[in-house]
């Protein structure tokens, strides 16, 4: 396949979008339209972070409603996807020497079938999850990424799920229609000026080089470390576009963005 397939890091934010009609999943449902058709997907997703990098190779990988609290309706929610053991085998090759497990006992969570229910409903593309290694540091996930960014001429879909801003403590639950909190849009705004600018560094050593704003925006780094995986991949000097926008609750960014 000769077409370079997209990089994408996707603001996934409440699990509830998976069963709800808005901006955010009507422009997720638009990507899927208007995109080539991937041979498959890998995704890292912020709701997969252990202590090691690992891979899934079950087929078909089970939905993981991992969460609590929520109507039935979003229980019953099945992502059938096939998975790709081909697929996992190329990425346990593309991160030697780094040790990557093979994994039969995860699936698809929510981070991945709650977006991907929208931007491909047949669930037909098979998917791999990739896992986050909570030990390592940032530079360590966006040199992950560049190892993986091969896959992108080999038709693959290249995800990470996460937000940009994801601070719960600070949410407003039950509120509608909150303003977003003025760190959240500092922060948001001089990092949509980093990645079109396609200045990387301080976005990795985000703790030391983005100050007050990155603290508040970036509380644990689960969900902002699989933007640096899409970031990883990027191919030359291809430009990036935010195709979904908007802060939910004040303080969790929806932004997306996507490399070609």
């Amino acid at each position: 396949m000769s077409t370079l397939m997209p990089a994408i890091f996707f603001g996934h934010g409440n699990p509830m979008n998976a069963v709800q009609e808005n901006a955010f999943t009507q422009s997720w449902e638009a990507i899927g339209t208007r995109m080539a058709r991937p041979r498959a997907i890998l995704c890292v997703s912020a709701h997969w972070y252990i202590g090691e990098s690992a891979v899934t190779i079950n087929t078909p990988p089970r939905t993981i409603h991992d969460f609590g609290g929520f109507p039935p309706e979003l229980y019953a929610v099945q992502y059938p996807a096939p998975g790709d053991a081909e697929l996992a085998a190329r990425v346990h090759s593309l991160l030697a020497p780094v040790p990557v497990s093979l994994d039969e006992s995860w699936g698809l969570d929510h981070g991945t079938w709650s977006v991907l229910c929208h931007v491909f409903p047949e669930a037909d593309v098979p998917v791999v999850q990739l896992s986050i290694d909570a030990r390592q540091p940032a530079a360590f996930h966006y040199q992950l990424g560049q190892r993986l960014a091969p896959l992108r001429e080999e038709g693959v879909l290249m995800m990470g799920s996460g937000n940009l801003v994801h601070n719960l403590r600070a949410y407003a639950w039950g509120e509608d229609n909150t303003e977003p909190y003025d760190w959240a849009v500092e922060f948001e705004s001089r990092a949509r000026d980093l990645l079109q600018a396609g200045e990387y560094a301080p976005l990795i050593d985000y703790q030391q080089k983005l100050g007050r704003e990155a603290l508040l925006a970036i509380p644990t780094p689960d969900h902002y470390l699989p933007l640096l995986y899409v970031l990883g991949a990027r191919s030359g000097r291809e430009a990036v576009s935010f195709p979904v926008e908007g802060i939910e609750g004040g303080s969790i960014s929806m932004l997306a963005v996507r490399l070609g």
